[in-house]
C-alpha cells in the first residue's frame, strides 16, 4: 500500500529540487569568489528586481523588519509622531514604529480583504499623523489610490509593507498598473524562506522611485556613511548577503511561475470548497491581482479552533495568521474601540496549506477533511 504523501505549509525543499542545478551553481559560484559581503550578486539582483517591478531604486538589506526600521529612519520622523497602522498585521509593522520612539495608532482592516482601509485611516488623522502604513496582506494590494491621495492631501509620507505580495499588481481607477511595493514614497519586502520570493536564510529590500531617499536610504542601512569611515546621520547595519542575493537572483526569474502556481491552487481550492457551508472563501478585490502568498478562509459560528484540530488530527496542518490583533498584544495593548473587525478577524481566520508544489492529490484531501468536519 502506497504511503501517503505528508503534507505541508510550506514546501521549500520541493522548490529547491525542481530548480537544484541553478541554486547550487549560483552558491558555488559565490563561495569560489569568497566574496560573502557585497559580491557581485547582491548588485545584479538588486538591478533585476528593479527591472521586474519597474522601481527606480532596490536597496537590499538585512530582512524584511529591518526595511521597515529603514525607511522610518530615512523619512526623519521625530519621537512623538504618530504612524497608522493596520490593528490586524503582524507585530513588525509595529514594532519599528515603537522601537524609534514613534507612536503607532492602529486602524481596523477591510472585512473581506483583510488590508487597511481608507474609511479607518481617515478616523485616525490627528495633527501629530506623519505617515501610513498600508500592509499588503496575503497576497494582494490595498486600494491604494485612495490612501496615496490622501496622504498627499495631508502631507503624509506613505511606507508599503509589501513582505506577502511581492509580484502582485495594483490597478488604478485610470486603467495604470505598478506592482506593489512601488506605490508609495518606500515600499518595504521581505525574503524570508517563506515568502513567495525566499532566500534560504534572512533577507529584505527597500524600494523607491526618489533618488534623495534612495540615497538616504543607503547611507542608513550602511551605519550612515555615503563615504567609508565618515558617517553623515545615524544608521544601522543591515545587509543581504551575497549567497542570499544569489539565490534570489535564481528565484526571481521563476517568480511569476511561482505566481501562477499559487493562484492555480488558490482557485483550485475554491472550486473544493465552495459548497462548504461553514467558511468563507477568500476574495479577490478588482484593483489587484493576487499571488496567495497565505490562503486564508473564515470559518463561521466561533468553530475555527474546532476546524485547526480536527485537521491536525488527519495530519493536514494550518495556521492562524493571527490569533491576536495588534491592539491586543501585551506590548502593544491599547484603546480598541472601532476595531471589531480585526478583533473578529483575528478569531475566525485559518489558513490552509498553500505554496507552489501543491498537488490535486493534497489539495482534494484537504478539501475532503474540511468538509467532513463540518458534516460530523
Amino acid at each position: 500500500m502506497q504511503e501517503q504523501q505528508k503534507i505541508q505549509m510550506v514546501d521549500l525543499h520541493g522548490q529547491y529540487m525542481r530548480i537544484k542545478a541553478e541554486i547550487d551553481a549560483a552558491i558555488a559560484e559565490v563561495i569560489d569568489s569568497s566574496a560573502f559581503i557585497n559580491g557581485p550578486a547582491v548588485g545584479r539582483f538588486a538591478l533585476a528586481l528593479a527591472q521586474y517591478t519597474g522601481v527606480r531604486h532596490v536597496i537590499p538589506c538585512g530582512n524584511g523588519t529591518d526595511a521597515l526600521q529603514i525607511a522610518l529612519m530615512a523619512l526623519g520622523l521625530k519621537p512623538g509622531d504618530e504612524v497608522i497602522v493596520p490593528a490586524f498585521t503582524y507585530v513588525a509593522s509595529a514594532e519599528v514604529i515603537a522601537l524609534l520612539g514613534l507612536r503607532p495608532v492602529m486602524v481596523d482592516v477591510d472585512r473581506d480583504t483583510f488590508n487597511t482601509d481608507i474609511r479607518f485611516i481617515e478616523e485616525a488623522i490627528t495633527p501629530r499623523t506623519r505617515a501610513i502604513i498600508p500592509v499588503h496582506l496575503f497576497g494582494q494590494s490595498c486600494d491604494m489610490a485612495p490612501i496615496l491621495d490622501f496622504a498627499a492631501a495631508h502631507g503624509l509620507y506613505v511606507v508599503e509593507d509589501n513582505a506577502q505580495s511581492l509580484g502582485a499588481v495594483y490597478t488604478y481607477p485610470d486603467g495604470r498598473s505598478r506592482h506593489t511595493g512601488t506605490l508609495g514614497h518606500i515600499g518595504c519586502t521581505s525574503f524570508f524562506p517563506s515568502k513567495n520570493l525566499g532566500c534560504y536564510g534572512d533577507g529584505g529590500a527597500l524600494f523607491t522611485d526618489d533618488d534623495a531617499l534612495a540615497e538616504r536610504i543607503r547611507m542608513t542601512a550602511n551605519h550612515g556613511q555615503r563615504v567609508k569611515y565618515h558617517h553623515d546621520v545615524i544608521g544601522c547595519n543591515s545587509r543581504l548577503d551575497t549567497l542570499q542575493a544569489a539565490v534570489l537572483e535564481v528565484k526571481l526569474r521563476h517568480l511569476d511561475e511561482y505566481s501562477r502556481a499559487r493562484r492555480t491552487a488558490a482557485h483550485r481550492y475554491n472550486a473544493l470548497l465552495r459548497g462548504v457551508d461553514g467558511i468563507e472563501l477568500p476574495v479577490e478585490a478588482s484593483y489587484t491581482t493576487h499571488v496567495y502568498h497565505q490562503y486564508t478562509v473564515k470559518v463561521k459560528d466561533g468553530r475555527r479552533d474546532a476546524l485547526k484540530e480536527y485537521l491536525a488530527s488527519n495530519g493536514i496542518p494550518s495556521m492562524i495568521y493571527y490569533p491576536l490583533p495588534l491592539h491586543r498584544q501585551k506590548a502593544y495593548a491599547c484603546d480598541g474601540t472601532g476595531l471589531k473587525i480585526a478583533e473578529s478577524l483575528a478569531d475566525s481566520v485559518l489558513s490552509l496549506p498553500m505554496h507552489t508544489e501543491l498537488t490535486v492529490e493534497v489539495q482534494e484531501r484537504i478539501a475532503e477533511a474540511v468538509a467532513g468536519f463540518f458534516k460530523r
